[in-house]
């Protein structure tokens, strides 16, 4: 027998330990990989008058994208432009969506199955007229009213998508006919915001422990005709400004709802600035010009302050007219709808937030509303 060997033994010990560990190690990693890379989809829907429908297409971890399937929403659509942002959304574990049917007066919801297959789990009336724009935010979804009056009006949601009107919800925004465009919950759920283009305002409300809110408290915008908006971690408000000259604003949100500007309606010299999305690390904004046919990347500072990352305010060209954007969920990819060229617009996101094309997808006429993960 060979005498023993306390040091060959610690060290046998160690690397029976360090094998056991490598596993874990390797397995918490490539979860963590696939999570970074994982497949999504993009979703839209068809508005038409005759029967909605939410169009998917699958996403592959490349960024592209294909056409897997077409789901009717139970309503029906009005046939033109919504001129509004958030009319088809995805909660944010992507297993609910939601879509409006702004012909039909109401509002759908879906549960999201393996595959990117959807089951239609509700259609019920929105709580006013001509719904344009959703929100959602743990249980609670709050629509945005077009008709007259304007309104926003909440509804409960069960973790199987069926939706329950909550009462005494419905709240006013500054006036009868604001021409409002969107509707969204700051990122902690305890404000909801809904910018107005015709008055040139956006309302703030507080959200109580019941769902119901609290306003309208009316702010001026910084900037002309405020639209599309997207918000980071830091409740930094990213707003378009779709009037003359271009552009965006910048504001802080705080938790009683009073909204502050912080860059004030940076011109970006293109026209018809109209749809707004954000990184998750809230380090870089889009704005998308329908005017133009292109997007502005905006660099967004820890103070919420914006300035552009291109001089000329041209970051990615889209040609046509372009409308609505989306993100996927670890926002490497930018997807806009271009409706002129029936198609979707994908771009890869750089890591100092500039665009690269490539391959768009056909779409079949007209679209609103885009949403992904």
């Amino acid at each position: 027998m060979k005498p023993y060997n306390s040091f060959q033994h610690m060290g046998v010990r160690i690397l029976l330990a360090a094998l056991l560990l490598l596993p874990v190690f390797v397995g918490t990693t490539g979860i963590a990989l696939a999570e970074a890379t994982q497949p999504g989809a993009v979703y839209t829907s068809t508005n038409r008058p005759d029967g909605n429908r939410v169009l998917v297409f699958a996403r592959g971890t490349d960024g592209s994208l294909a056409p897997a399937g077409s789901y009717a929403t139970g309503g029906n659509g009005t046939g033109s432009g919504l001129g509004s942002q958030g009319s088809v959304i995805v909660s944010a574990d992507h297993s609910l969506l939601f879509a409006v049917n702004a012909g039909s007066d109401s509002i759908s919801s879906f549960r999201i199955r393996p595959g990117q297959i959807l089951e239609l789990v509700d259609t019920i009336p929105s709580g006013g007229s001509t719904p344009i724009s959703l929100t959602f935010y743990n249980g609670l979804l709050y629509v945005l009213n077009a008709g007259m009056p304007n309104n926003i009006t909440g509804f409960k949601v069960s973790p199987h998508g069926t939706l329950t009107p909550l009462s005494n919800s419905t709240r006013p925004l500054s006036a009868d006919s604001a021409d409002p465009a969107q509707v969204s919950f700051n990122k902690t759920g305890d404000i909801v915001i809904v910018t107005e283009k015709g008055t040139n305002q956006i309302d703030t409300y507080t959200v109580g422990k019941d769902g119901r809110l609290t306003g309208p408290f009316v702010h001026p915008s910084a900037g002309p005709v405020p639209f599309g908006f997207a918000l980071d971690n830091q409740n930094t408000v990213l707003v378009s400004d779709a009037g003359a000259g271009g552009g965006a604003s910048s504001y802080r949100v705080t938790d009683d709802g009073a909204l502050s500007p912080v860059s004030p309606n940076v011109v970006t010299g293109q026209a018809a600035a109209c749809w707004v999305g954000i990184t998750n690390n809230g380090q870089y904004g889009y704005v998308v010009n329908t005017g133009t046919g292109n997007i502005t990347g905006l660099a967004i500072g820890p103070d919420g302050s914006v300035s552009q990352l291109d001089p000329d305010g041209v970051t990615g060209i889209t040609g046509g007219n372009p409308s609505e954007i989306a993100l996927s969920i670890d926002s490497q990819f930018l997807y806009v709808l271009v409706n002129a060229n029936r198609s979707i617009a994908p771009f890869a996101i750089a890591a100092d937030g500039s665009l690269d094309p490539f391959a768009p997808v056909a779409t079949p006429g007209s679209l609103a509303g885009l949403a992904g993960y």
